[in-house]
């Protein structure tokens, strides 16, 4: 997509939908709207859910909590709650701008150009409607009606920038220099203090292989935008064309300091620190690139020459080796392995690496060439070609300067986390502190034994569980002791094994856990606490045996790969118990399908977290796994729409997720 796709208007410019009536509500969407300006988006849409809850006809709410979820790159939720506002109030145009850009960053570029020509109906002087309109008719390529609705932009608005600025890549695309170097010239001349005017004329430059010009526009660029790290980027490649590789390492060190995770800087600027025999640093920048690629095997090349250069032969013939298994018919990585096998006295290796190019050499002679490299200086960082590994990479012409962005406060998207699905509910005494979700899970038969005063504390139900304080700690085996006398003059109240086999549980002592919870049961066979806890453990016991190195040794047998089957069958039992006598207790369906997931019964656990949202309809964990297992499955679409409702309800790290499954499919 191209520069500037996302022309929004600031929150304080809009104008609201429609006046609220009653105070509570007015101050909900108050404070909504302030946290939403903050960029605390996941914090808003919980303030934007409670007015939608209690006045679903307004379209206010909607259009807002639908900026909300595209800020977090929720873009089907967010284009479903403009369509909501949309339907409630059709004459507000900003509605149909941000929804335009949902479907912009869909890659619905005919559903946003409905969307901004509606909107110019409404206000058919709108400069930033038109700015969003005319991109989709590039991004399509429809370059004669973009430059004819730019020629009519101008005509409304000749003081905008920016429509030269786009004007200039038309008529490029036109083949049109000369209009095109007219239009860079002119947005210079209408702005000298704006980066762009000057960064887009140094690519024009650039364009027409005139470096030292190109420079001169990318030095003024970087002047009056300090934090761009894509101007620092582009201004080092100009330089190297010029062969100044220290002024361009000089610029990749600028640009890294400004976003550390920019991939293209670390890799080329570890090949020009190689070029000037700044090995260690330069294998550094290519261990970063390999962190997070680690199929970059033109990195793992370099870096293996690297290694083997500094001593490092072992882990050369690695970084080899992983280049060949993907790529057995390049040369150069049999040659540099047989080098390094030699060095390491491995001559059987090296003697077995040299006949592989030995015949094809041979091959060579008789007509059957290898690729081979390139006469660029650079390649695209889709060329995977590996003869060009020695080349400084440039970024695909679809590419665009978002990618070398800053992480904001409130883009909770932008962080890494692991795609791992919500853990089980438990019944215990503590939970940990959200300050974002503010869930309260609730069971009417729980409430009542807690309205009895049955166990030492307050029982409740969590997935999000606190580790304990010391004092808490010693509070347990206190209680442990106290219960334990309790049993020697009782034997057969169940609730004591309960109570006891929780203070178990809470101390991490699982085994006398369970056996207090098989006493339970052989007391009481109808108390479902018991099942539901027993089953939790079991689990939790699984989990750290998994963990356990000598444990994945095991199961490579068949037969004890068999056995953790029958554990996990034994969980999947325990639950069906609970549901039997407590068929409202929507945990032990949550619980069950988890399980049955991790027993690959995808379509059972689907089913189950069906039977969960059809009984408990807010419950964020039940829409987030179900949405990993529909993505798992293949049903991306399905499983997007439940992770968006899963952020909706508080669970921000399903818009991480997103993010990363839409960059997928786009």
């Amino acid at each position: 997509m191209i520069k500037k796709l996302l022309y929004i208007l600031y929150i304080g410019l809009m104008t609201p939908v429609v006046a609220l009536s009653q105070i509570n509500t007015d101050r909900v969407m108050t404070i909504g709207k302030n946290a939403l300006y903050f960029e605390d988006y996941v914090l808003s849409i919980q303030y934007f859910n409670q007015v939608i809850n209690a006045k679903p006809y307004l379209a206010e709410p909607f259009f807002y909590r639908g900026l909300a979820k595209l800020n977090l790159d929720d873009l089907q939720g967010a284009e479903a709650d403009c369509t909501q506002s949309i339907d409630r109030n059709p004459f507000v145009a900003n509605t149909y701008q941000i929804r335009g850009i949902a479907r912009i960053r869909q890659e619905n570029f005919d559903g946003a150009i409905a969307d901004y020509r509606k909107a110019l109906t409404i206000e058919p002087e709108n400069e930033a409607f038109w700015h969003n309109l005319i991109l989709c008719r590039i991004q399509k390529k429809d370059y004669p009606t973009a430059r004819a609705e730019l020629d009519t932009l101008i005509s409304l608005s000749p003081k905008y920038t920016d429509a030269y600025l786009m004007r200039t890549e038309v008529s490029l695309k036109m083949k049109d220099t000369i209009q095109a170097m007219s239009d860079a010239d002119k947005a210079i001349e209408m702005d000298r203090y704006n980066p762009d005017t000057w960064a887009s004329r140094a690519v024009l430059f650039m364009q027409r292989s005139k470096y030292a010009e190109a420079e001169s526009d990318f030095d003024e660029a970087a002047r009056l935008s300090f934090k761009n790290s894509g101007i620092y980027i582009n201004r080092a490649l100009a330089r190297y064309y010029q062969n100044n590789l220290r002024g361009a390492m000089a610029d990749y060190d600028i640009a890294l300091d400004i976003d550390r995770d920019n991939l293209i800087g670390h890799y080329n600027r570890g090949l020009l620190r190689a070029q000037v025999g700044d090995d260690n640093r330069a294998i550094e920048d290519f261990d970063f690139v390999l962190n997070v690629e680690p199929d970059n095997l033109m990195a793992a090349f370099n870096r293996g020459l690297l290694r083997s250069k500094t001593g490092d032969y072992k882990g050369a013939v690695e970084d080899y080796t992983l280049v060949l298994d993907e790529y057995p018919n390049f040369m150069p990585g049999y040659q540099c392995r047989a080098e390094a096998y030699r060095k390491m006295g491995d001559l059987k290796r090296a003697d077995a690496d040299e006949i592989v190019m030995l015949k094809a050499q041979i091959d060579a002679q008789t007509g059957n060439k290898n690729n081979t490299a390139s006469n660029d200086k650079t390649r695209k960082k889709s060329d995977k070609n590996m003869n060009n590994y020695r080349k400084i990479v440039v970024a695909d012409n679809d590419e665009e300067d978002s990618k070398y962005r800053t992480n904001y406060r409130g883009r909770v998207q932008d962080k890494n986390i692991n795609i791992l699905p919500q853990p089980m509910f438990a019944l215990t005494y503590y939970e940990r502190k959200d300050e974002v979700r503010r869930q309260v899970n609730f069971n009417d038969r729980i409430a009542r034994m807690n309205e009895k005063h049955l166990f030492p504390q307050r029982l409740i139900i969590t997935n999000s569980e606190m580790a304990l304080s010391e004092d808490q700690v010693k509070q347990h085996f206190a209680s442990i002791d106290r219960l334990s006398a309790s049993i020697a003059n009782n034997s057969e109240n169940a609730l004591n094994y309960y109570s006891r086999a929780l203070d178990f549980y809470l101390v991490q002592d699982f085994d006398n856990a369970i056996n207090d919870l098989n006493e339970c049961i052989k007391n009481d066979s109808t108390f479902f606490p018991a099942y539901f806890s027993r089953a939790l453990i079991h689990y939790k016991e699984l989990e750290y045996r998994k963990r356990e190195k000598s444990f994945e040794i095991v199961v490579a047998d068949d037969k004890t790969a068999q056995v953790r089957s029958l554990d996990y069958a034994k969980i999947r039992d325990d639950l069906d118990k609970v549901i039997e006598l407590a068929p409202d207790f929507v945990y032990a369906y949550y619980n069950r399908a988890n399980i049955l997931t991790i027993m690959k019964d995808y379509r059972g656990a689907i089913a189950d977290y069906n039977k969960v949202l059809e009984i408990e309809p807010n419950l964020a964990d039940a829409y987030f796994n179900r949405g990993l297992t529909h993505i798992f499955l293949g049903n991306n679409r399905l499983g997007i729409q439940d992770l968006s409702k899963a952020g909706e309800l508080g669970i921000f790290s399903a818009y991480n997720i997103i993010k990363r499954f839409t960059a997928k499919e786009n």
